[in-house]
């Protein structure tokens, strides 16, 4: 139970470097944007071969990973879309300025695209295994442009620091103990379970990568975004077969 808190601890303690980081040096949008690509492949990478590929072993043709796809796909659009109506939907876009009211929708927006990532590495840990080593860096890389970008949103509408690593700490707790919950809530249940919880993290993780990472990064990163989105996937794909 304590590795499952401390490794979704860990995997989302980069919103606290991509904080520092957008506090310590002024980073381009091209170079953000490029970032973004980087972390988008590594976790399309780690959706097919981390999540997808065990959860069609667990479903044995029982459909339950295809039906956890579309959920989480379902899920994490209507959630996204509530929270762009209550004004976050810009949380990830690189050069917006989030004013203070905006801060709940901020917040929510962030927790909801992290926590489907952090119960997977919860659920990683099942059967005595250990972390999924790849999905560890995928959303520990893909954190830090999200974090850099929101943090610069932040600073421009403006929140102070202490404000801003504040949120970023809190959302770190969460997602720990989403990761703490995805083992704990899940250690006794079924394959067909299992599959499904992974395939509803992989839908959620792909809306969420075609609604705001994959289009910001190419908007700031240009054509090279492409190709660093591939050694992005490259990385993950490599780490999946070692680890």
């Amino acid at each position: 139970m304590t590795s499952a808190f401390l490794w979704g601890l860990l995997a989302a303690s980069s919103l606290l470097i991509g904080g520092l980081l957008a506090f310590w040096f002024k980073i381009s949008n091209k170079m953000l944007g490029l970032i973004m690509a980087f972390g988008s492949g590594v976790l399309i990478s780690a959706v097919a071969f981390e999540l997808a590929h065990e959860a069609v072993e667990l479903a044995h043709g029982s459909g339950m990973a295809a039906l956890g796809l579309f959920a989480g796909a379902i899920v994490f659009f209507a959630g996204d879309w509530i929270i762009g109506h209550m004004g976050g939907e810009d949380r990830k876009s690189i050069g917006a300025a989030h004013d203070n009211a905006l801060g709940l929708p901020i917040t929510l927006g962030i927790v909801l695209d992290g926590v489907p990532e952090s119960i997977v590495i919860g659920i990683s840990l099942l059967g005595g295994h250990t972390v999924s080593l790849a999905m560890l860096i995928a959303v520990f890389i893909s954190n830090v442009p999200e974090a850099i970008a929101a943090t610069t949103g932040l600073g421009a509408g403006g929140w102070s620091r202490f404000r801003i690593m504040r949120l970023w700490l809190l959302i770190t707790v969460v997602c720990g103990v989403a990761s703490l919950a995805g083992f704990v809530l899940l250690e006794h249940a079924s394959n067909a379970t299992q599959a499904f919880i992974n395939m509803f993290a992989g839908g959620a993780i792909l809306v969420m990568l075609a609604d705001t990472m994959i289009p910001e990064a190419f908007e700031h990163g240009g054509k090279l975004a492409g190709l660093v989105n591939v050694m992005g996937f490259a990385l993950a794909a490599y780490v999946s077969t070692i680890s």
